[in-house]
């Protein structure tokens, strides 16, 4: 029989009282009966209505016949953490005798009994702030900062109308404000079926917001990736359905100036797959003196299977489960985790689907309904108007390698919401959330285009030989011009190229002033970037197109010499320096008529370049002043990454070279990275490689060029043959 009734006593003891009894014997045995007393083993068990039924004790006793003895019995650890849990805990016992001499064996006998609850058992530990629970994150240690654990499917909802069949649900009053109260509209964010492919994860972990425990705890650093391998690596990112690993680096916000607001960030060295499930976990942590960091209070209650009678808290507890349960088969355990969370990469359409939609119907507009033919017979060209010519009848100055410039405009149908697309304006978008076009929105964009004097046979005017059309993307907010700058021209002279430029709207000279100043000083704004940029893109097939289309610039007598055109109209290419090999990539992998791109320092995602760009110094004397908490900031770049990836290559990436988009040819691209790039980071430059697999020429660098802190470069690449031959 089980004597103790209540939860209280026990759960503060550790021990259970049993009464132990014998049966009378019958007269003719009395007096063979043992005197120590006849033998009586009982088995506890203890459950509660959540749990399985846990082993308690084995406690054998003697006992004479017809008597019986009150027992404490000391509960094993496993079941002393089930009474001392949320609930009223059931003892079950099995007791029976031990034959002994004359004595018979006795039958098994069972016994039961729930113990009263203790409702204390079941409060919330006051360490554990539920007060914002229902739009901030409440299992990592309390911080001023919302968005904690970012990102992480806590701030979604099920959607089925969604690829993922989730929805980014961020409450309005969760992310950072500015200095004048304004918090960043969430309307934008919450369009996403899931997170960025190329995520910035971070959090404040009190204790490990230093150098030295960084190192003591042994994180992967960006210097010694295959880290994120090692069987005891504390941080790890983990596929949800096949538990791979992924490969990942972290790092202290260097940003910050005080190490009580250092966050700790996760980044990935390749992307994410988009539309899958991931989870990232950080274990057996430890300070700058090598003590162990105990986990947060808030995720101990999950951890340790702490249970509450709070539904806040209990509602998501069959999700951490599982989580523990997927993180266990891949080998991390339970009992060792700081902190684990997961979150879902947004889907393929819902990156791309607006972009690809307004390629779609432009080119529709145009009579061309199947982009991936190969053929533009049938079709109208993009209406384009030369307004101006300069020749070069010397060959000095510009005229040392050109012949010609060709400047003018061209129409492309304008998606966004004010006429003509000026600056700062932004996408009104349909229940699809496919950009809505204003009938009749045209946006007029500048070309101005090189034909190099190697082309032209200058005695006679005539063509000596045909070029080859490339469209050219400028740097970090400058305009179509700088496809004038010498090295361009001498690229085209040199290698028979007749160079066109654009400007890559949404993030060219024009849009610094109505548009890139207002979104730092308040973020609600940055959809007017991201959005225009993908206007940009739609611009540069235009022209694209106007280059190779026999309506377009071969017709024209600004691009003839003796009434022959210059241009071989059999092939299009793409070159982008800096800025323009990062939006070259997205370019890249949206276009249908060239399929063949060189990216000059190239990187991706924003929410890495920004930090380590010398350019970001100006642009941070704008941001920081009006989002003063530091806590804050690594959360500011994770959101605008969300918002950005629809106008970067992060968005696109997984589909630039092989698996095209829908309706798009596959590319090849070659990476020329700048070895200790200032202004686009060699790392981010690595992570776009990896992603779209492009393989890595050997030797890179002269061995001496190494970066301290290097341990393992160009870890993760493919790596070109046997490259000797000709070419």
């Amino acid at each position: 029989k089980v004597v103790d009734g209540k939860q209280g006593p026990v759960a503060a003891s550790g021990k259970l009282r049993l009464r132990l009894a014998a049966p009378a014997l019958k007269r003719k045995l009395r007096g063979k009966a043992p005197k120590a007393g006849q033998k009586v083993r009982a088995t506890v068990f203890v459950k509660q209505s959540w749990s399985k039924k846990v082993k308690a004790a084995t406690v054998a006793r003697a006992v004479r016949p017809g008597r019986s003895k009150v027992v404490k019995v000391r509960l094993s650890r496993a079941a002393l953490d089930l009474v001392r849990n949320c609930g009223a805990p059931t003892v079950f016992v099995k007791a029976r005798g031990k034959r002994a001499g004359v004595i018979p064996g006795w039958k098994a006998k069972q016994a039961r009994r729930a113990l009263r609850k203790q409702a204390s058992r079941c409060a919330v530990p006051a360490d554990v702030d539920l007060a914002d629970a229902d739009r901030c994150e409440f299992i990592d240690d309390p911080s001023p900062v919302c968005l904690a654990t970012y990102p992480n499917d806590f701030y979604t909802r099920e959607d089925a109308s969604s690829e993922t069949g989730r929805r980014l649900s961020l409450a309005a009053d969760a992310t950072p404000a500015n200095k004048s109260g304004v918090h960043i509209s969430v309307e934008e964010i919450n369009r996403s079926d899931g997170f960025s492919p190329g995520p910035l994860v971070s959090l404040r972990i009190p204790g490990l917001d230093n150098q030295p425990a960084f190192d003591r705890s042994g994180l992967v650093s960006e210097g010694d990736m295959s880290r994120a391998y090692a069987a005891d690596q504390p941080a790890v990112l983990i596929d949800a359905e096949t538990g791979q690993r992924q490969l990942i680096w972290a790092e202290l916000d260097l940003q910050a100036t005080d190490d009580r607001q250092r966050h700790l960030m996760i980044r990935t060295g390749k992307n994410l797959e988009n539309g899958k499930r991931y989870i990232v976990a950080l274990r057996n942590l430890v300070d700058a003196n090598g003590k162990a960091i105990p986990a947060p209070a808030g995720f101990r209650l999950y951890r340790d299977d702490r249970r509450t009678s709070n539904q806040t808290v209990e509602r998501r507890r069959a999700h951490f489960e599982q989580i523990f349960k997927e993180l266990g088969r891949s080998g991390v355990k339970r009992d060792s985790l700081y902190l684990a969370w997961d979150f879902t990469v947004a889907s393929t359409e819902n990156l791309t689907g607006r972009m690809l939609s307004m390629r779609n119907r432009a080119f529709a507009e145009l009579g061309d309904d199947n982009l991936t033919d190969g053929s533009i017979a049938g079709t109208q060209a993009p209406q384009f108007t030369v307004d101006e010519v300069i020749d070069y009848p010397t060959p000095t100055g510009s005229g040392e390698e050109n012949i010609r410039t060709v400047n003018g405009t061209y129409q492309v149908p304008c998606f966004l919401n004010k006429p003509g697309c000026p600056p700062g304006s932004t996408f009104n978008l349909d229940q699809d959330q496919k950009p809505i076009r204003t009938p009749g929105n045209v946006m007029t964009a500048r070309f101005t285009c090189n034909i190099p004097r190697s082309a032209i046979d200058t005695g006679t005017m005539t063509v000596d030989h045909k070029v080859r059309p490339s469209l050219y993307g400028h740097g970090l907010f400058g305009d179509y011009t700088e496809v004038n700058s010498r090295n361009i021209r001498q690229l085209g002279t040199e290698n028979g190229v007749m160079v066109c430029g654009t400007d890559w709207s949404g993030m060219a000279d024009e849009d610094i002033a109505p548009a890139a100043i207002p979104a730092l000083i308040d973020l609600s704004k940055f959809p007017a970037l991201p959005d225009r940029l993908q206007q940009g893109f739609l611009n540069f097939l235009y022209l694209g197109r106007l280059m190779i289309h026999p309506d377009g610039f071969t017709d024209d007598a600004a691009f003839e010499f003796g009434g022959e055109s210059v241009i071989d109209t059999s092939d299009l290419f793409y070159y982008g320096n800096s800025q323009g090999g990062i939006a070259g990539g997205a370019l890249t992998t949206i276009a249908t008529d060239f399929t063949r791109s060189v990216l000059y320092v190239p990187g991706m995602n924003y929410s890495t370049l920004l930090t380590r760009s010398v350019d970001f110094d100006t642009y941070k004397q704008i941001l920081y002043p009006r989002y003063v908490n530091e806590d804050e900031r690594p959360v500011i770049f994770a959101l605008m990454q969300t918002m950005w990836d629809r106008g970067e290559p992060n968005g696109y990436a997984n589909h630039m070279t092989s698996n095209p988009l829908p309706g798009t040819p596959p590319h090849k691209v070659l990476i020329e990275m700048a070895y200790g790039d200032h202004q686009v980071a060699n790392v981010a430059t690595e992570v776009e490689a990896r992603t779209i697999g492009a393989p890595l020429r050997l030797p890179a660098l002269d061995g001496d060029r190494l970066t301290d802190g290097m341990i393992e470069p160009w870890f993760g690449h493919e790596t070109l043959g046997d490259l000797a031959g000709a070419a």
